[in-house]
């Protein structure tokens, strides 16, 4: 995003900001859902969103025209929040159409982190990219951008409504509609790392052959969260073929044990050596 894009993404973060502190959770759960459906109604008209982004209109008529087309049909919070954002200024239109996406997502992580939360949606967010990544069929079906949108996120509410909070599956839905312009996988992890940001963590994605004692995962995050200075929610994986030793992925820094790339890396000087 261009930094003016960033400077108007900001706007749209803190005019939600502040209206988060007068809401209930509920309400602001509400504002998500509606920022979000302005979102995908202005991604289906692209001449709007010229309009609406368009350096050359004075400001008056860009929020003007938003406030038309809105008025009566989101509440009165949300309409303010769109109105910050249409007010800035972005490079291109679609940087607008992020802005609102990214907004939205942080006004449900916002109402996640209100409830208390935000551990469980992390949780949640991480098992089900894990269930879909072992199974290949729906992962498949869920990343196959090519297949009717409906049809997939129905699929997501028949899978998690009712077994995860709804947070969590408002979250999986926008990885299946390609939040960030991801795929659906990329989209999941995105959203866990987001989603432990709001609470000023980093994820450690830490992948063992069998199950850590608890004690060890929770020295483990403690020495990560020193070296990072910064708190550490860990995410475990259970991978029978790394054979044994531990990998640890922190953003882009990685750090591998595993029994599986030593002797990967055996096999690569034995063959050098012939």
């Amino acid at each position: 995003m261009s930094a003016t894009g960033q400077e108007s993404l900001q706007a749209g973060y803190d005019a939600l900001a502040a209206y988060a502190k007068r809401v209930k959770p509920e309400t602001l759960l509400k504002v998500a859902g509606e920022l979000l459906a302005v979102r995908d109604a202005f991604a289906n008209e692209p001449r709007l969103r010229r309009a609406l982004t368009d350096p050359g209109q004075p400001v008056e008529a860009r929020t003007g025209l938003a406030e038309q087309l809105l008025s009566g049909k989101v509440s009165a919070g949300s309409l303010k929040i769109v109105l910050a954002l249409v007010k800035g200024r972005w490079a291109t239109p679609g940087e607008l159409l992020s802005g609102l996406e990214s907004v939205g997502v942080d006004a449900l992580l916002s109402t996640g982190l209100t409830q208390g939360v935000l551990g469980d949606v992390e949780d949640e967010l991480f098992r089900f990219g894990r269930l879909v990544d072992g199974d290949s069929a729906l992962a498949s079906t869920l990343g196959d951008s090519s297949a009717d949108t409906t049809g997939r996120v129905k699929l997501v509410n028949t899978l998690l409504s009712g077994k995860a909070n709804p947070i969590t599956v408002r979250l999986v839905e926008l990885a299946v509609r390609g939040y960030g312009g991801r795929g659906f996988e990329a989209g999941i992890a995105a959203l866990v790392d987001h989603t432990a940001a709001k609470r000023d963590q980093r994820v450690a994605y830490i992948t063992v052959a069998s199950p850590l004692p608890q004690d060890q995962e929770n020295r483990l995050t403690e020495r990560l969260s020193e070296i990072y200075r910064q708190p550490v929610s860990a995410q475990v994986t259970i991978d029978p073929e790394i054979v044994g030793g531990i990998r640890v992925q922190i953003g882009h820094d990685l750090y591998d044990g595993t029994v599986a790339r030593r002797l990967t890396e055996a096999r690569k000087a034995l063959a050098g050596g012939r």
